[in-house]
């Protein structure tokens, strides 16, 4: 049997920079008994600012890594006090409590990647009534809940409607509108997950040719999708192609399919998300055909949006980032971006 094709990641690449906390906002926001009534604004930035960060637990996340590695790096670069404690629990609950410890830490501001829209927001409209201001970066919130421009200042990352449908229109010219789909979905409830299905599945229902034979939570995850394409190959015998949502997952499904006696691009059509460089090299090596970039390199647009938003300036309730899909007559020049 092969040897496992991926290595559990056990801590980040980078430790925590640690900070003493900065003061609160010089300026007084519009304030109730309960705190900010809506957002409040940002103290200029000087080498006292503390800026806090809460990111989220991935066992398999060289996305994750690569993402949290771009803040760490670019709060150093910069000279900041950045607040961070690395997760070590996929929970959601791990992240709210780290959240709220950045509240009573009362820094100058902090960066979130939601772990889901559900749990998070409500951490959202806390910072916001402590009188700290919230910039959101990779996965969204309930917009709904945690209002932008109101609740948080802004939200950088990518468009995972549009990803979802990138891949979807890149697979339809690839088979002229004939497919059989099983799809490998992320976390429940992430912002990623939500909008790469439904940028995905509407497109691919355009299409009377093509059909998703079924859809189901991989987690964002290599063993759970592993385990997942164990147990759906053998019911859809008929599938042609795997839509798989990120590339963890996708390597999970590499396994499976090899410890099965079958090959991923030969027995199987595979495409991803993310744009690691194991999934560019699986590309080349024709066991992936095509993958949609996720870009992880969000610090440097990220502490833009804080400085900008520290002198006053206004700025969007959201920032997005311009992805591209990756297949065999780009991947080369795409290489020196891998993560």
């Amino acid at each position: 049997m092969q040897t496992k094709r991926w290595a559990t990641i056990a801590g980040m690449a980078t430790g925590a920079l640690l900070g003493a906390c900065g003061s609160n906002n010089s300026t007084s926001p519009p304030a109730t008994s309960a705190g900010c009534s809506t957002l409040p604004p940002m103290a200029s930035i000087t080498p006292s600012t503390t800026i806090g960060f809460a990111q989220f637990y991935e066992a398999d996340g060289l996305w994750r890594t690569a993402n949290t590695d771009s803040i760490v790096l670019e709060a150093a670069r910069r000279g900041y006090n950045l607040l961070f404690n690395p997760p070590t629990s996929d929970e959601a609950a791990q992240q709210v409590s780290r959240i709220q410890d950045l509240i009573d830490a009362k820094v100058d501001a902090i960066i979130i990647a939601p772990h889901d829209e559900t749990t998070t927001s409500p951490m959202v409209i806390a910072a916001r009534k402590a009188c700290i201001p919230v910039f959101i970066e990779d996965r969204t919130v309930d917009t709904t809940v945690a209002i932008p421009g109101h609740d948080f200042v802004t939200y950088i990352g990518s468009n995972m409607v549009k990803e979802g449908q990138m891949s979807a229109q890149w697979l339809i010219a690839k088979t002229g509108g004939q497919a059989k789909i099983l799809e490998f979905e992320g976390t429940t409830g992430s912002s990623a997950a939500v909008g790469r299905k439904q940028g995905f599945d509407e497109t691919i229902a355009t299409q009377p040719g093509m059909t998703i034979l079924a859809s189901q939570d991989g987690d964002f995850d290599t063993q759970t999708a592993y385990n997942l394409a164990l147990q759906l190959l053998p019911q859809y015998p008929q599938a042609n192609w795997i839509y798989s949502q990120n590339d963890g997952m996708s390597f999970g499904i590499i396994q499976a399919l090899h410890d099965m006696g079958k090959t991923a691009g030969k027995d199987i059509q595979l495409i991803s998300n993310d744009g690691t460089l194991q999934g560019c090299q699986d590309l080349e090596a024709g066991l992936i055909d095509e993958i949609t970039q996720c870009n992880p390199h969000f610090g440097a647009p990220v502490f833009d949006a804080i400085e900008q938003y520290a002198q006053g300036q206004p700025l969007p309730t959201s920032i997005l980032n311009t992805d591209q899909t990756i297949d065999s007559s780009s991947v080369a020049s795409y290489l020196p971006q891998a993560f």
